[in-house]
């Protein structure tokens, strides 16, 4: 969301990204174009944002629904259109138990379905669209926009002359790192140098480390913490193979990260997205449980020539997404919602916001998305809000 919002702020339009707050940046500023806006936590996010947008009174708002639905459409008046990466059907009772998991699920699946019944939704795989059509949306007010791709970080670092594996993200349970885990566990009498990084930060590190330890591997895991972009980039480069066991994903930007440099993936296919972002037998593979799991690593640690070839068609399927493109395709979606909406017809300046999001799309406005900074980890709400009379957009 932070590169679409750039996108958007490079054709003029003015954007506001509205996420909570961590520890890494301050309260507000202006990062390419775009004023990020950091308030409240992991819950209170919420009512903060449908506050913001109440007191704002945008032209335009986004809700990005991570599970939990923002329902900005219970406080403004202004066309609304709902970003849904993944659905969290399995995720729910893993990181909040099965009481909170219950409730977790009914407002994903029941009530976020009700409150953007008339609206517009994004998502960024096939996979998505179709779980969310099985919750009650409309499918043709599903539109998927593919993600783009970062420029791959060139490092000077060679690949690991040993086997090494790689996985990366945030360290929660449904990442299920712990299957990584057990991997190099099974793999260790045949590959005794065989070894583990993981990357990335997260509450469940400790729980990680204490299996890394009851499976006898804590030698060989490296738990890197956060790192930056060259870091991270490093880290890909010296990989074998990347291994993404999460239990879900809405399209695996991690996936085209690690494929730039050579590095092909083996993840669930249960994971939805990765259906997408890994071409199963050509730049990885998909399997559907750990033993299979297990066994693909395996054969690709054991065959250089197929690893390698499926590296190279990784990074090929990873050239193939640029931002220009999604922001290109989400100004679309944007403009219908405006054009749309019932609502906005009666509000002055609507036929030149809807144009000038129609010619972004068109690709007649310049939609060039810096990219030298680190994205927000987390962009929860995006809003448009009302620019000065003169300049006569939003």
């Amino acid at each position: 969301m932070q590169r679409i919002a750039e996108g958007l702020a490079a054709s003029g339009l003015r954007v506001t990204l509205f996420c909570a707050a961590h520890g890494r940046a301050p309260a507000e500023e202006t990062v390419n174009g775009v004023r990020i806006i950091r308030r409240g936590g992991r819950l209170s996010i919420y009512p903060r944002a449908m506050a913001f947008v109440r007191r704002h009174k945008p032209r335009l708002v986004v809700d990005i629904q991570n599970g939990i639905p923002f329902c900005s459409t219970l406080v403004t008046r202004a066309p609304v259109t709902n970003v849904v990466f993944h659905v969290h059907k399995e995720q729910w009772p893993i990181v909040f138990g099965p009481v909170g998991g219950r409730i977790g699920w009914w407002l994903e699946s029941v009530v976020a379905p009700k409150v953007y019944r008339r609206v517009p939704y994004v998502t960024i795989s096939d996979a998505t669209g179709r779980e969310m059509a099985g919750l009650g949306v409309d499918a043709e007010r599903i539109t998927l926009v593919p993600v783009g791709t970062e420029p791959i970080v060139r490092v000077a670092t060679p690949r690991s002359p040993s086997p090494r594996l790689i996985t990366l993200g945030r360290l929660v349970p449904h990442k299920q790192v712990e299957h990584s885990l057990e991997i190099l566990a099974r793999l260790s009498d045949r590959w005794p140098d065989l070894t583990l990084s993981v990357v990335g930060e997260g509450w469940w590190e400790e729980s990680l480390r204490a299996e890394a330890e009851r499976l006898g591997v804590a030698d060989r895991v490296e738990f890197t913490g956060f790192l930056d972009e060259k870091g991270k980039h490093e880290q890909l480069a010296a990989a074998w193979v990347f291994v993404c066991p999460s239990v879900k994903e809405g399209w695996g930007m991690v996936v085209v990260e690690a494929g730039g440099h050579g590095v092909p993936t083996v993840g669930y296919h249960s994971s939805g997205g990765l259906q997408e972002s890994v071409v199963d037998g050509v730049s990885g593979v998909l399997v559907d449980d750990l033993d299979q799991m297990t066994e693909a690593v395996s054969r690709l640690l054991a065959d250089d020539d197929a690893r390698r070839a499926m590296g190279v068609a990784a990074q090929r399927h990873a050239a193939t997404f640029e931002w220009s493109a999604s922001v290109r395709g989400f100004a679309g979606v944007l403009a219908r919602s405006v054009h749309e909406s019932p609502r906005a017809k009666v509000r002055a300046g609507a036929a030149d916001l809807v144009a000038q999001l129609e010619r972004i799309a068109a690709g007649t406005d310049d939609v060039t998305v810096e990219t030298a900074g680190r994205p927000e980890a987390f962009a929860v709400d995006m809003t448009l809000p009302r620019e000065s009379a003169s300049s006569g957009v939003a």
